[in-house]
């Protein structure tokens, strides 16, 4: 079946979906995406009203900006905001969509049909779950660049359980920033898991695969999203991993650990870096000592103080609200 057919033949009737974006003051980069989503929308005969914005409390002008496009609005303190818990809201918000697509505001949709490739690999009825290609924004440094072109190839693959053979943890990799979910899949293995620091959608992706579903990588589906992370910030992002390792254990008994995917990141960053940046090596040595250090740390979180551990994370209202939980 071509994928232009998907709308009309699958089942008993067109399948329907739904676009889920969590914001928090996205005025800044509002006009370069909504501008995208909105010529996705129409290549993928979706509406305006199909776009669910889940916003946390902006102060800004997000929330006019939103429904000056047409999308629906949901408004959450900014304190409740959850990884897991607020995309699933968004979810249960959205009872007719068969397929949820997440975003996130800093995800620009890099051509006007990445959103419509990404719905057709639904097409195949045991796919769950699917992802799209991560490209660097104009202007990236090598490090950041790499760092995209190392976790998102040109070469779509499906991914199945046997995939944790020769990938490990590696097999489960995922990302919502533009992933989208078979909803009666999701809410098969439980939906999104609220209270965790982040990694939701890595969770999901690792029970998906254990109830024997598919998942898949689409390259041609593309955003333009990169981050230039201090020192600091690789840190803390790898301290959240170790941290997000250490309370799902089951995730690297399941899949395995990601030692040797760390090794083949190191020399093929070194690389990159000596054909397009060799003055970036030195940094990106000392990013390297920071993330296993910050890992590892992560990883005994449960030996260290609650003060220490929000002062280290990205995600201190996560710690804030664990201390105002063991206060009660």
């Amino acid at each position: 079946m071509d994928s232009d057919e998907l709308w009309r033949n699958t089942g008993p009737g067109p399948m329907k979906f739904g676009v889920i974006v969590p914001t928090l003051r996205a005025e800044g980069i509002w006009d370069s995406f909504a501008k995208a989503l909105q010529e996705n929308l129409v290549t993928s005969g979706l509406t305006a009203s199909d776009v669910l914005v889940m916003d946390s409390s902006s102060d800004d002008a997000t929330p006019r900006l939103v429904t000056e496009c047409g999308f629906r609005i949901n408004s959450i303190q900014r304190s409740e905001f959850d990884h897991g818990g607020t995309r699933q809201l968004g979810v249960m918000l959205m009872p007719d969509a068969d397929v949820v697509v997440f975003l996130t505001q800093d995800a620009v949709l890099a051509s006007p049909d990445a959103l419509r490739r990404i719905l057709g690999v639904f097409e195949d009825p045991l796919v769950a779950a699917a992802y799209g290609r991560q490209l660097p924004h104009a202007g990236a440094g090598a490090i950041e660049a790499h760092a995209r072109f190392f976790n998102y190839p040109a070469a779509t693959r499906i991914r199945t359980l046997e995939d944790r053979v020769h990938s490990g943890i590696k097999s489960i990799f995922f990302s919502n920033s533009f992933g989208a979910y078979r909803r009666s899949a999701l809410l098969a293995v439980g939906g999104f898991p609220a209270g965790v620091l982040f990694g939701e959608d890595t969770i999901v992706t690792g029970k998906l695969h254990l109830a024997g579903y598919k998942t898949a990588y689409v390259a041609d589906a593309a955003v333009l999203h990169s981050h230039a992370y201090s020192v600091r910030e690789e840190f803390r992002r790898y301290f959240d991993i170790g941290v997000l390792h250490a309370q799902e254990r089951w995730m690297l008994e399941s899949f395995g650990g990601a030692s040797s995917e760390g090794s083949r990141f190191v020399r093929s960053e070194l690389r990159y870096l000596l054909a397009h940046e060799p003055l970036s090596i030195p940094s990106a040595a000392m990013r390297t000592v920071a993330k296993l250090g910050a890992y590892k740390l992560g990883r005994a979180e449960r030996h260290l103080p609650a003060a220490l551990k929000q002062s280290l994370s990205m995600n201190r209202m996560y710690w804030r609200r664990k201390a105002a939980e063991n206060l009660n």
